[in-house]
């Protein structure tokens, strides 16, 4: 297994910011910058659009030791525990950032709900405070739009406007994303049409997915010469925190999410985590990065974790591992699946250690095979740093054509085959071991084990079956035939197991 880790790859590259010229005897450092083009906006009364005029453009040739900075001007929409974040990294790092980017990052606004309310950072000197978000979006002295206020109403108006005023864009936003990555994609290319790729406007959001992980970059940039052919993720922390409370420490499903509530982990209305929903929207975009299809949402199979029990969690033991909310998509041929559900992991398996709100995402190629990157997905610091890091890539220069890879003409499919484990509840009578196999039978479905732990009490009775490798759509068939026998107690529960080869 290859542990990979975009973020020390780049500390260590900037470590060694500096140009060395290399002899075969020698190895000397030169004190001189890289070259990088530095822009001044001006403003356009034909178009009303600001762009970057190449009469404006002051390059900073290798042979200069000594340049002066411009100062790149930053507006950010929402200014709660992301937006904060970002004002203490942007402070704290400001000399650091004036020498990686050749240029000064100034917070020039910030756009807030309430003005009254007390700030819990520092406002950046010189900042204004302002409940009026088109301030920001129409000012000519804003290069750059970080949007952080979440939703997907007026922030949607935030980012657009910002594309269309030719200022870059910087978010968080998944929800916004996931519902708009469509129209963000046309919108971008028509806002560039006819520039050069230097005076092209910026769209970035590598917070939107895992918070601190940088797995959007990595997506973008170390995968053009390989084939991605699985991704596999626990990439919502709050889930992930409560799974490993039913299992390390025991608590039901309530007992967990009561937990996760008063540490700040689960939302007041927590349905967007504990269903499914917030992960199926990262993986949304991780399949548009990785497979080039942009996927409807609502295509994608979800499964949250409210059906989970501490039953589920005594048999997995007794399989030998555990049990995580997972997104998962698949490539096989021209075909793309995917899928959010609760999965069976064996212990072997290098996600199935991953704990509390800690995300992991596993990318599997021809190239590199395994590659899991581990971080935290969520919270004031990693995901500030996520939107900080994009903020100095364009201070930086740094420019891309488009924020989402090419597009391709893989389909996508909701149906996948999987090993699958199916727990019943059950009134005891005679018949039931048959009437499963014949069902099983009828729908081409081949039973791997029959598993029953030792009951505590007849309320508790249940039994699980694992099957062999079978897809999910004879699995539904077997499932709902299951449901209408009359010795089964209730719904049943079934998930697949994320390694098809485990059994």
């Amino acid at each position: 297994m290859k542990y990979f880790s975009t973020a020390l790859s780049t500390v260590l590259l900037l470590a060694s910011f500096h140009s060395y010229n290399v002899s075969a005897f020698s190895l000397v450092k030169t004190t001189t910058r890289p070259s990088l083009a530095v822009t001044r906006r001006s403003s356009s009364a034909v178009s009303g659009q600001h762009f970057i005029s190449k009469k404006t453009q002051n390059v900073l040739h290798s042979d200069t030791s000594t340049t002066a900075l411009h100062t790149i001007r930053v507006g950010i929409v929402g200014g709660g525990t992301v937006g904060g974040g970002i004002c203490e990294i942007l402070t704290k790092k400001a000399d650091y950032l004036s020498q990686l980017c050749s240029n000064d990052i100034l917070v020039k606004s910030i756009c807030v709900r309430d003005l009254s309310k007390k700030r819990d950072f520092g406002i950046p000197e010189g900042c204004t405070i302002t409940d009026d978000a088109s301030s920001i979006v129409n000012a000519d002295d804003i290069d750059i739009v970080v949007e952080v206020m979440g939703g997907t109403t007026k922030a949607k108006d935030v980012v657009f406007q910002a594309l269309s005023n030719g200022k870059h864009v910087v978010t968080a936003n998944k929800a916004l994303i996931a519902d708009c990555l469509g129209e963000i994609e046309d919108h971008i290319r028509s806002v560039n049409a006819g520039k050069s790729a230097e005076e092209t406007i910026q769209f970035k959001y590598e917070a939107a997915v895992c918070g601190g992980i940088p797995i959007i970059h990595s997506l973008q940039s170390d995968y053009p010469g390989d084939e991605i052919t699985m991704i596999a993720g626990i990439i919502n922390g709050c889930t992930n925190f409560m799974l490993t409370a039913m299992d390390r420490d025991g608590l039901t499903y309530d007992g967990a999410l009561a937990e996760a509530s008063k540490l700040g982990y689960a939302e007041a209305d927590p349905t967007l985590d504990v269903g499914g929903f917030d992960a199926r929207s990262k993986l949304k975009i991780l399949m548009r990065l990785a497979y080039g299809i942009d996927v409807d949402e609502k295509n994608i199979p979800c499964r949250g974790i409210q059906e989970l029990t501490s039953t589920d969690y005594d048999y997995a033991k007794s399989l030998g591992g555990t049990i995580k909310l997972l997104g998962v998509a698949e490539r096989v041929g021209d075909k793309v699946s995917g899928f959010v559900s609760p999965c069976y992991i064996a212990s072997t398996d290098s996600l199935s250690s991953v704990s509390d709100a800690t995300n992991a995402l596993e990318i599997s190629s021809s190239n590199l095979q395994r590659t899991t990157y581990i971080g935290q997905g969520a919270g004031r610091f990693p995901t500030a740093n996520s939107c900080v890091n994009d903020i100095a890539s364009i201070a930086r220069g740094n420019r891309s054509v488009s924020p989402f890879n090419p597009s391709s003409a893989f389909k996508f499919v909701q149906q996948y085959d999987s090993v699958f484990y199916l727990r019943l509840k059950y009134k005891d009578q005679i018949g039931i071991t048959r009437q499963c196999g014949e069902i099983c039978e009828k729908y081409g479905v081949s039973i791997h084990s029959i598993l029953q732990n030792p009951r505590s009490s007849k309320s508790d009775d249940s039994f699980v079956i694992v099957t062999e490798k079978v897809s999910n759509t004879n699995m539904k068939k077997v499932v709902a035939e299951l449901e209408g026998l009359d010795w089964v107690q209730g719904p049943a529960f079934w998930m697949p197991v994320l390694r098809p080869d485990w059994i």
